[in-house]
This record gives structure tokens, C-alpha cells and sequence, in this order.
């Protein structure tokens, strides 16, 4: 991932300073977004951070930790109120901003992730898709039509874009890229394997290799065979 080691983001509470929150923590609040959220599908209403640890196999430390970089949102002897702190976390990820979103790319990735309920649950509003291929071109995607990418410059000065996924190959995406930086887009979802290079106060980027997890995997699969060849 992208942004790992940049410098930290910074959130503003109400009347306060301004506190510095490591992207480690930032990291960690999707998982927390995740899990409040089954939790109330499952009609819960409070936890404790002793039960959320153990829910998320964390410490109850780290998670007061992680939560008071915000304002702690919990209270002494009662616990975390689970709708309000899931409230909180989605404000805090900007769920339910009216994000737009743009996807460059209409092939089986990029299908897959307008075919997928992801942005909608988000708060996250695909406006359009974009490719080469004119055959394609005019037909829509679960309901949100693929323009040519020649087009993307016209689209971007019409429509509020705040979001561009890149799902094409890394060979077209610098010139992808510097086309939507001089349009003004401010962040980038990059899926295409190649790191994006772009000024980071100008341009967010989030740069995604899917197969570094896959080798992530194998690699603890490797230790762990190995672990149970030297047990034997």
C-alpha cells in the first residue's frame, strides 16, 4: 500500500488543537467500521473494549488507544455505545459524504468492483465508467454507463469526481493519471500494479497490489508447513 510511511494526517476536534493520528491508526478504523457494523446487525447495543478486543483479537489497550486519538468516544464503567461509536468511525472515513467516483478501466476488475456493493455501502456514488474500446462504449455496467476515455476531460468539468479507480493496464496510467490530476481529481484508487507517482498535497493516492497480499499468504502458509515438518 501507498502512504505508509508519508506524513501523518491530521483531524480537528471541536474547539481543540489539532491532533496528529498516525496512518497506522487510520489503517486500523476500516476493521472497526467492519466489525460495529456486524455487531449491529446482530442488535447489539453496547461493548466493552475487553469484548471488542477479543471480537477483533486485539488488546482492549490498543483499541482505547486507537479511539482516544479521536476523543475516546466510550465511558468509564459502561462501555462504547456501538451505534454512536459506528456513527463516529463512518464520519470519521467519510462514509455518507457523497463521494463521486469514476472507474478507468472496464475490464474483469473493473466490472467486479461496480458490480459489487463496496461503494454503495460506503457512501461512495459511481458516476461513470471509462474505457477505449468502442464497441463497449454507450453500453452501462449495473446501471452506469462506460464513456470513452477521450471524453474523461468533458466528464470531469460537468461532474464533481473525487475519486478515480484505476483498474486499466499500468502501461496507459501515467498518461491516465496526469490527465486527471489537471483536472483537479483528488484521489486516486490505483489497482493497475504500478506505484503512482503524483504530488501528494495535490493528489491523494492509494496505491492497491492485490498480489502482495496472495504472497503475504503463501509466505505464512510456507512458515507455518515448515513449523509442522520440524514438530514431526
Amino acid at each position: 500500500m501507498k502512504n505508509e510511511g508519508t506524513t501523518p494526517k491530521i483531524y480537528e476536534a471541536d474547539q481543540e488543537p489539532r491532533a496528529v493520528v498516525s496512518n497506522a491508526v487510520i489503517r486500523r478504523l476500516p476493521r472497526y467500521y467492519r466489525y460495529l457494523r456486524e455487531l449491529i446487525r446482530r442488535g447489539e447495543n453496547r461493548i466493552s473494549s475487553l469484548d471488542l478486543a477479543k471480537l477483533m483479537n486485539v488488546t482492549a489497550s490498543q483499541i482505547r488507544q486507537d479511539l482516544n486519538c479521536f476523543g475516546g468516544f466510550g465511558q468509564q464503567g459502561y462501555g462504547y455505545n456501538i451505534h454512536y461509536l459506528y456513527a463516529k468511525i463512518c464520519e470519521l472515513l467519510g462514509v455518507g459524504e457523497g463521494y463521486h467516483a469514476v472507474v478507468i478501466g472496464a475490464g474483469n476488475l473493473g466490472r467486479a468492483l461496480v458490480n459489487s456493493p463496496m461503494f454503495e455501502r460506503r457512501g461512495i456514488d459511481v458516476i461513470g465508467i471509462f474505457d477505449i474500446y468502442d464497441k463497449i462504449i454507450g453500453t452501462s455496467i449495473a446501471d452506469i454507463e462506460i464513456y470513452h476515455i477521450n471524453t474523461l476531460e468533458q466528464f470531469c468539468k460537468q461532474n464533481q469526481v473525487d475519486i478515480a479507480v484505476l483498474t486499466l493496464p499500468k502501461s496507459g496510467m501515467d498518461e491516465v493519471v496526469s490527465r486527471l490530476v489537471s483536472c483537479g481529481v483528488p484521489s486516486i484508487w490505483n489497482f493497475t500494479g504500478k506505484e503512482c507517482e503524483v504530488d501528494p498535497s495535490v493528489t491523494i493516492v492509494e496505491d492497491i497490489h492485490i498480489g502482495d497480499s496472495l504472497m503475504t499468504l503463501c509466505y505464512e502458509l510456507r512458515e507455518r508447513n515448515i513449523a509442522q515438518k520440524e514438530r514431526t
